[in-house]
């Protein structure tokens, strides 16, 4: 289980220009309005990701990954 998540806004405009910058990476507004799109797009799916309880799921031993999962 995940621990609950902290009281903060998931806008990524409050974390990335500094966190690129971090890394030395400048980026202009246009470009962080794409990465922003982005992350608008993907974080929702990402969250319910994060969120699906799989711990009563079986593993796939040797999983043949050029064949969809069995049943689906």
């Amino acid at each position: 289980m995940l621990p609950t998540p902290m009281e903060a806004s998931n806008r990524a405009d409050d974390f990335m220009a500094a966190g690129l910058a971090s890394l030395g990476i400048e980026a202009d507004e246009i470009e962080l309005a794409v990465i922003g799109a982005a992350h608008g797009m993907f974080w929702p799916a990402i969250l319910e990701l994060l969120e699906l309880d799989v711990e009563g799921a079986a593993p796939m031993l040797a999983a043949d990954l050029s064949q969809p999962p069995a049943g689906a």
